[in-house]
């Protein structure tokens, strides 16, 4: 068997596109442009990279982008300071504090200073309360992505066997709960799991998220399962320079899997798709505004 490679780039630029219509759309009959604010602190290479690529396809979508970029030394209390005054402006309808943050600010405070309307990670305390009784939240964008490559490559979830690799509060635990709400029975496990390999083996769906590069082996899985990797790790290659892998070995697990998502080019591309998706959907319940449905065709 060889598995079917679900293909990020593409499925998140048919995201995009369809964010971008919807946009057009609430320009031309309401007046309405979503806008995302977008708060850098200090000069971490990875952070500002992303922080750029957001800027681009954030205007590229035709929504307004606010870039604010902040010193390594810049003080907790003038952050929480700027974040204020995002919640108060009008023109912006989500809110993103890159992370990581430099030691002496507390993420949590900051994360949880934000409006969460405005919480277009999906972070809040709030919103993760709201997600984990099934109510109406701010969903994180990489658990919402792998959520909607698995709609598209199943249709329905309902009464699959998912097993999650990791715990994390940004991947695992928000997974789990997109999961549960699709009717699949969900176990969490994590690098310290007894008989981990046993547990992989059963499930129909594998969420990699443990960040352990190619922790996953081919022969952990069985035969026609779907592994969405959402590890992205940097290792040495054979010219001893660095090569992205994911938490899962892809030589061995495409040979098993039914379908497997590739590192790179697999959920790394939808989580600033499903960002903009977040931000869009922040600005129409802002506006009281019917809400869109949006999955790439």
């Amino acid at each position: 068997m060889v598995a079917q490679i679900i293909d990020g780039k593409l499925f998140s630029r048919k995201l995009r596109d369809q964010v971008a219509e919807h946009v057009n759309a609430l320009k031309k009959e309401n007046n309405v442009t979503p806008g995302l604010a977008v708060v850098l602190v200090g000069e971490d290479p990875a952070s500002q990279v992303y922080v750029r690529s957001k800027g681009k396809q954030t205007i590229e979508a035709g929504m307004n982008s606010y870039e604010h970029r902040l010193s390594e030394n810049t003080s907790e209390e003038d952050l929480l300071e700027l974040v204020n005054r995002l919640n108060d402006d009008n023109e912006v309808h989500g809110i993103l504090v890159q992370l990581p943050l430099p030691e002496h600010i507390n993420e949590d405070a900051v994360i949880n200073a934000i409006d969460p309307v405005k919480d277009v990670d999906g972070f809040h305390i709030s919103n993760v309360g709201l997600l984990a009784t099934g109510q109406n939240s701010m969903v994180p964008c990489t658990p919402l992505g792998c959520l909607l490559m698995l709609k598209d490559l199943h249709g329905s979830l309902s009464g699959m066997d998912a097993v999650i690799i990791g715990r994390s509060n940004i991947v695992g635990k928000p997974m789990a709960q997109l999961l549960l709400s699709e009717s699949c029975t969900v176990t969490i496990t994590h690098s310290k799991t007894k008989n981990l390999e046993e547990m992989v083996g059963r499930a129909d769906i594998i969420i990699a998220a443990v960040g352990r590069p190619e922790m996953v082996k081919g022969d952990w899985i069985k035969p026609g399962a779907t592994l969405i990797d959402v590890g992205i790790n940097r290792v040495e290659g054979n010219d001893g320079g660095k090569r992205l892998v994911g938490d899962a070995e892809f030589s061995s697990c495409s040979e098993i899997a039914g379908a497997i998502t590739p590192v790179p080019g697999g959920v790394g591309p939808m989580t600033i798709a499903c960002l903009l998706v977040n931000t869009l959907v922040a600005c129409c319940r802002k506006h009281k505004l019917a809400e869109p449905y949006i999955i790439p065709n």
